[in-house]
């Protein structure tokens, strides 16, 4: 059966160099970092070329990058970090509706413990307004922690703006910038930013690996008590394969930074167009004007997604009703609602993500078998455009 990967918004595959350049390092180069023998040296300067590598793709110093096992520690580490270390000067964390569940369920936590978070609202494309976030500020917030691009609706924030503001009235800002990293431009010096959570497996590297960029200075609490690796900041015996392809996957997403965009771009609107013209009682949610490249949220009248994402995958094609970190759950999706779409329409969206290696060839083989599958599902439905939800 042909198969036809389209959920890079969930994980990518390893590219070929990035894993040839993993591979020694779970045999003959397998010595610990934290040796002083030959081995665990030349482990060391893998482990540095790696930081370097990374922190060149976001324009930071190598020293700003702390490795961690995911995204999700990265988020947790950044919140749990700064919540600790600023304790004594206030207890307000701001953030948004939208944000992934390793932040929002951080903030819950927090919540439990005498913390005040507050979540903001974005407007009905995804974007949250400046305004709207300094109306919020208090005398007692220590953290500012809105997600660059939205892992469902694709929407892109206004991020520089949002941390000039956390900086004028002296707040830490940190951004969730899993889905970004690769696929919009980031150099975090011009950006302003204090901490940002980013991920391997989302550009192509190994999963199991992440990263938090903490600027030169700042101080929060360690997550991860024990050894002094990652400069005495986040214990444990590094991972150094996954260290090593997150470098190399960051070198390889410089170098193809444009040709990526201007590909997923390319075969993402193709598929929205093809969608849109031959697939009737359709919508598009979240921008188009500031949108992650590959990404096409798709509302699907009448029917649910969750059957369509069946009967697809019966034809090989991989796609996505949400965040796949939330796939199991019975909710409707935290991000569309509060975009203030109807619950109904809510349950016949689906997230479909270009990537790299996706062709309009693809996407032909897609949109035939859509079409096909929509039709028979609405057939079923008690429910039409006539007759209404």
């Amino acid at each position: 059966m042909r198969q036809v990967y389209l959920d890079y918004s969930a994980t990518t595959p390893v590219k070929e160099e990035v894993l040839h350049e993993m591979i020694p390092y779970f045999t003959e180069k397998f010595g610990n970092p934290s040796s002083l023998y030959t081995m665990g040296l030349e482990s060391k300067e893998a482990v540095d070329k790696a930081r370097e590598q990374v922190a060149h793709l976001i324009n930071a110093e190598p020293r700003e990058i702390y490795f961690t096992g995911c995204g999700s520690e990265a988020d947790n580490w950044a919140v749990f970090g700064v919540a600790n270390a600023l304790k004594d000067k206030g207890n307000h964390i701001i953030t948004t509706r939208i944000e992934h569940h390793a932040l929002l369920h951080s903030c819950q936590f927090l919540e439990k413990n005498g913390y005040e978070v507050t979540y903001l609202d974005v407007e009905p494309d995804g974007t949250v307004k400046p305004e709207t976030l300094e109306a919020a500020i208090t005398d007692k917030t220590i953290l500012i922690s809105i997600m660059y691009v939205n892992n469902e609706v694709g929407t892109v924030e206004p991020i520089k703006e949002l941390a000039q503001i956390a900086k004028k009235h002296k707040i830490l800002f940190h951004t969730d910038a899993v889905q970004a990293l690769a696929n919009v431009p980031i150099d975090v010096k011009d950006l302003g930013i204090d901490l940002m959570s980013v991920s391997a497996h989302k550009i192509y590297g190994p999963k199991g690996i992440g990263a938090l960029y903490m600027r030169k200075g700042l101080r929060i609490s360690n997550y991860i008590h024990g050894g002094g690796q990652e400069m005495g900041r986040r214990a444990g015996t590094e991972n150094m394969a996954g260290i090593v392809g997150f470098g190399k996957a960051a070198e390889v997403a410089e170098a193809n930074f444009d040709e990526h965009i201007r590909h997923c771009k390319e075969v993402r609107d193709y598929l929205i167009e093809k969608v849109s013209k031959e697939i009737p009682d359709t919508f598009v949610n979240g921008t188009m004007e500031h949108r992650h490249p590959g990404n096409a949220n798709i509302t699907f009248k009448y029917i649910e997604g969750e059957s369509i994402l069946l009967l697809l995958d019966y034809k090989g094609i991989s796609v996505s009703t949400g965040s796949a970190c939330s796939s199991k759950s019975l909710e409707p999706s935290h991000v569309l609602s509060a975009l203030d779409v109807p619950v109904e329409m809510i349950h016949g969206t689906v997230r479909f993500t270009v990537g790299d290696f996706t062709t309009k060839d693809d996407i032909d083989y897609v949109v035939e078998n859509l079409k096909e599958i929509v039709t028979k599902l609405r057939e079923l439905s008690p429910v039409n455009s006539e007759k209404g939800w």
